[in-house]
């Protein structure tokens, strides 16, 4: 009967073992040799104690000994030892390490240690499960500390868990890692959330305003975020708070309210210059001129925009009456003259207005023109109608200080351009007056469609104004957005066709793709296609204006880059040999008449330039048309 009962419990003790996985070896200290009890953690029986240790891992093994030594010697006679053993047993290919976990006894006889038992536990699983639990923490920790916003963790009881770096810097806490301020304070007894939130049931919360804390003078204007965080059966574990200082964001929204009110200011400002000029011009009867040492050309204005009468600088001397005159003999050697400021009074033949036949008294003021390098580019000035004043000799010294007055103005404003900016509000101010005297419907449509024109030249005029200015300061942003671009070339060239009014010329567009899927900043894509067709239309009478576009692949520093390649090609005017390489810098036009900034294409090459693209025109010269084209990467403008 005691032989049965001791049977079972061996069995059940076999059975414990089995089930736990794990496993039992013996060290007989006499001879030295290790065996199984247990399943198999050996390669073997009856295995020498110095082959095992072959089998620890070299950085295990130096514990492992002082493990096994402490219990020969008695030191131990219960110990435990953590170790990676390798379980291929061949000893060929890559060790199999796992790690393991050992717990032994010593077996003594007489007094002395003559076995070790020891039971062994594979912990391979459950320590790779550690490792990834730990990384997996270590990775949301990183995340969480390095968000680009203020994030803190709060108790369902409303206090303090954790804040990141961002938040604590927010926050002004007195250390890296905790604050005693904000860890006494409960989230429900802070403003505003004490008015909001719910103790019980919280709910998300969003709000933009300032948050003031005196105790750790805390001064910002923060977007605050909350949001409770609810396991699967609604119960609240966690309450996120999120921050992000807008404070700089804020002073800069200021800062451009100011700037606009300055600007609208200054803008009424240039209205009243401009309006008080007209008047003292129109008054004074003078007359605008230039003179271009570059072109070899003297040009009178009527008014602010109109040329009177153009000259070559040889045919300049001619308009004189007395050719004995010290100031029109000097006028030979100009690039000397114009040096430096003169005032001729004489008297001139009637070549600059045909309005009499009567020679002329004038007095001229001329200011020389130079470059940032100092070179002389000619000289611009003011001529004036003295008649009158010749015949009123008290009146003439104050006259002529106005004189000298509206010409330093005119300085001033020339370098506004705003003559430009009258032609469309004319004609905008004038067909306005007109349309409440017309009856006939036809005609209300002629002369809206005519305010309607002049309102986007005025538009387009203070646009290319607007991009030119933002040139000067460097501001050329590109901001490229997924777009399919056959579908916005559709859109722009129906925007576009309007435009394209003479009867004699066919707009026809070049849509190669049924989808273009592409990064690029379409709005400054559109805005040079727009200058393209909007030159093509002035110049073109008759034939065609052609839109197109196409990919390209080029060659660009050693690289193949794939680009978007857009041109307009017309059957107009063309231009010269001479006058291509300039014309796409800034003011230059090929015809003075024809109405325009000189902005437009300087405009859409400053935006290619900043893509790292190319623009260029192709013409065989006068009367021959153009193709007006650009070239951008696609990677460049995506960056």
């Amino acid at each position: 009967m005691k032989m049965n009962i001791m049977f079972d419990e061996q069995q059940v003790m076999m059975m414990a073992l089995t089930i736990s996985g794990n496993h039992v070896m013996c060290l007989d200290l006499k001879d030295n040799i290790v065996y199984d009890l247990h399943g198999k953690a050996m390669f073997g029986n009856n295995v020498g104690i110095e082959e095992c240790y072959t089998y620890i891992h070299p950085d295990d093994r130096d514990k492992f000994r002082t493990f096994i030594e402490r219990l020969s010697n008695g030191t131990d006679k219960v110990a435990d030892c953590h170790y990676r053993w390798d379980y291929n047993y061949t000893g060929k290919g890559k060790p199999d390490w796992h790690d393991m976990y050992g717990r032994a006894i010593a077996e003594y006889e007489d007094g002395k240690p003559v076995n070790i038992i020891a039971t062994l536990t594979d912990e391979t699983e459950v320590k790779q499960k550690e490792r990834e639990v730990e990384q997996l923490s270590e990775r949301y920790k990183s995340i969480f500390e390095n968000s680009i916003i203020g994030m803190s963790f709060y108790s369902p009881e409303g206090w303090l868990i954790d804040a990141n770096r961002i938040m604590r810097k927010i926050c002004h806490f007195d250390s890296d890692t905790s604050d005693e301020f904000f860890s006494k304070v409960n989230l429900f007894d802070m403003m505003p959330f004490n008015e909001v939130l719910d103790r019980v049931h919280p709910e998300d919360y969003w709000a933009c305003s300032l948050s003031i804390v005196p105790e750790r003078n805390m001064r910002v204007f923060l977007e605050i975020s909350v949001h409770p965080i609810y396991d699967e059966n609604d119960k609240l574990m966690y309450i996120s708070v999120t921050a992000n200082d807008v404070t700089e964001e804020r002073n800069m929204y200021l800062n451009v309210m100011e700037n606009d009110a300055r600007m609208k200011k200054m803008n009424e400002a240039i209205k009243n210059y401009e309006a008080e000029l007209r008047y003292m011009l129109e008054a004074s009867k003078m007359q605008t001129w230039r003179i271009s040492l570059e072109r070899d050309t003297l040009e009178f204005y009527n008014g602010l925009n109109t040329v009177a009468r153009s000259f070559n600088l040889r045919q300049m001397q001619k308009i004189f009456v007395d050719q004995e005159h010290e100031f029109v003999k000097a006028l030979s050697n100009p690039s000397e003259v114009l040096k430096k400021p003169l005032v001729y009074v004489g008297q001139m033949y009637p070549v600059v207005t045909q309005s009499s036949t009567e020679n002329q008294w004038v007095q001229i003021n001329c200011i020389p023109e130079f470059d940032e390098h100092g070179k002389l580019l000619g000289a611009f000035g003011v001529w004036r109608n003295i008649n009158d004043l010749m015949r009123k000799q008290d009146q003439l010294r104050s006259e002529t200080n106005r004189a000298r007055e509206s010409g330093q103005m005119k300085t001033l404003f020339l370098a506004n351009m705003t003559h430009e900016i009258r032609t469309p509000i004319n004609a905008i101010v004038g067909f306005t007056e007109i349309l409440s005297s017309l009856t006939g419907e036809e005609e209300k449509k002629e002369v809206i469609q005519i305010v309607k024109n002049n309102c986007d030249m005025l538009l387009r005029l203070i646009n290319d104004i607007l991009t030119a200015s933002s040139l000067e300061s460097g501001q050329m942003d590109i901001k490229p957005v997924e777009v399919d671009f056959s579908k916005a070339f559709n859109e722009l060239f129906e925007s576009l066709h309007p435009r394209v009014q003479e009867p004699g010329v066919e707009f026809v567009k070049d849509n190669p793709y049924a989808a273009l899927p592409i990064k690029v900043d379409v709005d400054r894509v559109s805005q040079v296609i727009t200058n393209f067709v909007t030159n093509a239309v002035k110049y073109t009478h008759q034939g065609h204006i052609k839109l197109g576009y196409r990919t390209e692949t080029r060659t660009v520093g050693g690289k193949q880059l794939e680009g978007l390649y857009v041109y307009c090609e017309d059957t107009g005017d063309g231009i010269a040999p001479e006058s291509q390489p300039r014309i796409f810098d800034r003011f230059f036009k090929v015809d003075d008449f024809v109405q325009g900034t000189g902005l437009g294409l300087s405009i859409c090459k400053a935006f290619t330039d900043a893509c790292h693209g190319d623009i260029g025109v192709i013409s065989e010269g006068k009367g021959k048309g153009s193709v007006f084209w650009m070239w951008i990467p696609l990677s460049a403008s995506s960056q």
